[in-house]
């Protein structure tokens, strides 16, 4: 899946997708984009963008730290009650998260190929039981090995090491640790929190160990949220303000890039296709707390979001401004005005979604798999919409190395 442990490669191809795109419209008459100058309002939507981004973020880093500090007072007095807490600021933790992954697939400070962390934040999908226990095998994974060094070094190197699924940090392995296996078609993991009893009175072996495993990888992961939303901090010397300075085109071709790829790509294929082909409860994205409803309809509000400038703040502010929708009602009225249905009706689509999402893509759940399967189409065809806004601007695609 390209969510963390193959982002560059599928990254790579799909900007070639949008090379041949690019580079198939060739005729003079056709010459709308880059080389007949693109509109004077395509400026203003990437300095826009990018104070969208940053706040987008800045929530995200927020809502780590909150995941850490609720972590952490869970470990200090193990109880039902911090088990839920940490449970509920996880969840929380996702809403803005989901909403930033438009900003993935063009080599930005996220997903960079030479220091870029989103392999170490949402890598997925996740093998249990390279972390800890599992069904039928107590001493499974780094917790219950003695051996295994448990700091922020040892995890960061152990992520993906030897297989593409053995994923040892972030969200998903967090999700895994407050929630355990999920047995239930009709419900989340249930992971009691007595196996982080270190008293003597705890369930499961090497409660000390998992405690450690929990605090560490979600201290690190509110670390490096901190370090992406500094990367998009506004006046400071930093990759935002390389995007801001760089000519309109080449932000808007980045811009493009990470709506187009999400949209179809990851969305519609790898988070939905291949769960809506398999039925299997193991294919869905966050399968431990049953929260994959939740990760569907925030990451197409985050599409939508850049579509139309806007971005609702956790405290509630609303940030507005120039969006790629008037940049391409600038250039073609009646595409921009048939991608702004066709993203409101993937977002309502997404907002259909029964959970838990198991049972949606479950073979005898005909109303559940025609609503997953109208989401998938519906983003498929904003998919082609995107890139026929692509076509119209006439853009090169960005150097991948």
């Amino acid at each position: 899946m390209v969510s963390g442990r193959c982002a560059r490669n599928v990254m790579a191809l799909a900007l070639l997708s949008l090379g041949a795109l690019a580079t198939g419209c060739d005729d003079d008459d056709d010459k709308t984009g880059a080389d007949a100058g693109l509109p004077e309002v395509a400026a203003e939507v990437t300095t826009h963008y990018a104070h969208i981004v940053h706040a987008t973020y800045r929530d995200t880093a927020a809502q780590a730290a909150d995941l850490q500090a609720k972590v952490e007072a869970f470990l200090a007095a193990p109880s039902e009650a911090g088990l839920e807490a940490a449970r509920d600021a996880w969840r929380a933790a996702r809403e803005p998260y989901l909403q930033s992954e438009v900003f993935r697939f063009y080599d930005g400070p996220i997903d960079n190929p030479i220091d870029g962390p989103e392999g170490q934040i949402n890598a997925w999908p996740l093998d249990e039981n390279y972390i800890d226990y599992v069904a039928g095998d107590d001493a499974a994974g780094i917790v219950n090995d003695p051996e295994a060094t448990i700091d922020a070094e040892a995890l960061m190197a152990l992520n993906e090491a030897g297989g593409e699924a053995n994923i040892a940090t972030g969200y998903h392995a967090i999700e895994f640790l407050l929630w355990g296996q999920d047995h239930d078609p009709d419900g989340p993991g249930d992971r009691p929190y007595t196996d982080f009893v270190t008293d003597g009175s705890g369930t499961a072996n090497n409660q000390a160990r998992r405690a450690e495993y929990l605090r560490v990888t979600t201290a690190l992961l509110a670390e490096q949220l901190a370090h992406v939303a500094e990367a998009w901090t506004p006046g400071a010397a930093n990759y935002g303000a390389e995007f801001t300075a760089a000519a309109p085109e080449v932000g808007l071709e980045r811009i493009l890039t990470g709506m187009i790829v999400l949209s179809g790509f990851e969305t519609g294929g790898e988070r939905l296709q291949t769960s809506y082909d398999s039925g299997e409860q193991e294919d869905e994205h966050s399968c431990f707390s049953d929260n994959t409803h939740r990760d569907m309809v925030q990451d197409v509000r985050g599409i939508q979001n850049v579509w139309l400038g806007s971005y609702t703040k956790l405290d509630g502010t609303a940030l507005s401004g120039v969006g790629v929708k008037d940049v391409v009602a600038a250039v073609d009225a009646d595409l921009a005005s048939t991608l702004d249905a066709r993203i409101a009706e993937s977002l309502a689509l997404a907002e259909a979604l029964q959970p838990p999402f198991d049972r949606e893509i479950a073979f005898d759940n005909t109303a559940g798999r025609a609503r997953v399967l109208a989401l998938i189409q519906s983003l498929r065809t904003q998919e082609s919409l995107l890139q026929d806004a692509f076509r119209a601007f006439g853009l090169s695609v960005p150097e991948v190395e």
